[in-house]
């Protein structure tokens, strides 16, 4: 039962990010209302409505099918009219800072829950309407409470779309964007060095001689459930190492695992299918891709096409936190069981090799810009007086120093820029 549910909570956290995830769910909710709403009516809770006040009294179900139809088309026309305007507004995010961005804000679940009301709405109103009888039939009976419950919603709908205007406005501003990118980033990265500064210093054996096996899927290798892996080790006494890295694209039929000793299909098929693959990326499993976002933000900015280096230095400082607190991370992320052994290894990128792909771009669409050069600069120089969870961190924060120094060196023909890329360097070194 643990087995199972820890997989269904994995699922779930899968398709939670989803853009149809929500909607559908209020869909769903919006069926079961009208069904407990035309329930109610036979209760007669439409008479003890209008006892309260005989507005609410409509006689007519002609009457009653032309509001519900005008209320329906009226929703219909303004999701229309919502939605066409987010996709104008993500294809400028497209071009002005990063694709990559575009599903974050598409799954946003605050812009869910309003299509979701929507779609809810929609399909109550719907379901209201068909229940009205025909007018030739003598004992009509029409659904006041019903119809007062749709009015109600589609005012709620109304706020709905005030509120998602103002919600798509703010969201498509890039310093939202990058704050966005940031604090998921920040929050997942915190979230393993909680988890290691618990931890003893744990070993892994030397997995050379270990079995592999393949995946049976293509995809981004997004998530892993622990917990069920955890049980799995435990039960027939294993130890696995996860060979690719978090957002990384697996191909099927290449290798994922391997295993300390060789096991039957069904057990390794039992294993794979704790992974969790997906055709996009969520900075909430890896806190890799909120950096990557970052920087690819800042990349764009700086461009000829965009011309925007006051982003560019803004996406240097939120890079200069999460590296701060990357330093903090161990290289390793080690799983133990109950008993302090080791049961998983997790594939990671390396503080040096993260550190190479980020300045990488940098070094080379910014190092004709002195401003974004010193912003660079004054990173590596604070990057250095943090604490660290491994002294080669140091190490590898001076050699991109000394890259980019080398660079900007070779670039630079003005004598006072020479001369203060000098005196910040030297701080460095």
């Amino acid at each position: 039962m643990k087995y199972l549910f820890n997989k269904f909570y994995s699922f779930f956290n899968t398709i939670e990010g989803k853009i149809a995830f929500y909607p559908t769910l209020f869909a769903f909710f919006g069926l079961i209302l009208s069904l407990i709403s035309l329930s109610l009516e036979n209760t007669g809770i439409s008479e003890w409505l209008t006892s309260i006040y005989d507005g609410f009294i409509i006689d007519s179900g002609d009457t009653a099918r032309t509001i519900l139809s005008y209320l329906t088309g009226g929703l219909i026309s303004l999701m229309v009219f919502s939605f066409s305007m987010v996709m104008v507004l993500l294809n400028q995010a497209s071009s002005n800072y990063s694709p990559r961005v575009l599903p974050g804000l598409i799954s946003k679940k605050n812009h869910q829950y309003v299509l979701g009301i929507y779609l809810g709405t929609i399909l109550y109103n719907i379901f209201i309407t068909i229940a009205i009888k025909a007018p030739e039939d003598n004992n009509i009976r029409i659904p006041s409470f019903s119809i007062f419950i749709s009015v109600l919603l589609t005012t709620l709908c109304l706020g709905a779309f005030i509120y998602f205007i103002h919600s798509i406005s703010q969201a498509i501003q890039v310093n939202n964007i990058l704050t966005n990118e940031y604090k998921k980033a920040r929050k997942r990265l915190k979230s393993i060095i909680e988890i290691q500064k618990d931890e003893q210093e744990l070993t892994f054996p030397n997995t050379d001689n270990w079995k592999s096996y393949k995946s049976q899927k293509t995809g981004y290798f997004q998530n892993v459930s622990i917990d069920n892996l955890k049980e799995i080790c435990k039960e027939h006494k294993l130890q696995l190492s996860i060979l690719p890295i978090k957002g990384s694209f697996i191909a099927e039929n290449s290798d994922i695992i391997k295993v300390n000793k060789e096991i039957d299909d069904d057990l390794a098929l039992k294993i794979l299918s704790n992974f969790n693959f997906a055709q996009g990326e969520f900075v909430e499993d890896n806190y890799i891709l909120g950096l990557k976002h970052i920087t690819e933000i800042g990349i764009r900015a700086i461009s000829p096409a965009v011309n925007d280096p006051s982003t560019t230095i803004n996406t240097i400082d939120y890079l200069t936190d999460l590296l701060a607190l990357r330093l903090l991370k161990k290289e390793d992320e080690i799983v133990r069981l109950e008993n302090q052994q080791a049961c998983i290894w997790l594939s990671s990128i390396c503080f040096d090799e993260l550190l190479y792909q980020i300045i990488l771009p940098y070094r080379t669409y910014c190092k004709n810009d002195f401003s974004c050069i010193q912003k660079l600069l004054l990173m590596f120089s604070f990057l250095l007086q943090q604490k660290t969870a491994n002294g080669n961190y140091h190490k590898a924060i001076r050699e991109e120093a000394k890259n980019l120094y080398e660079d900007v060196k070779n670039t630079l023909q003005n004598s006072r820029d020479l001369e203060r890329l000098e005196a910040i360097y030297r701080q460095i070194a």
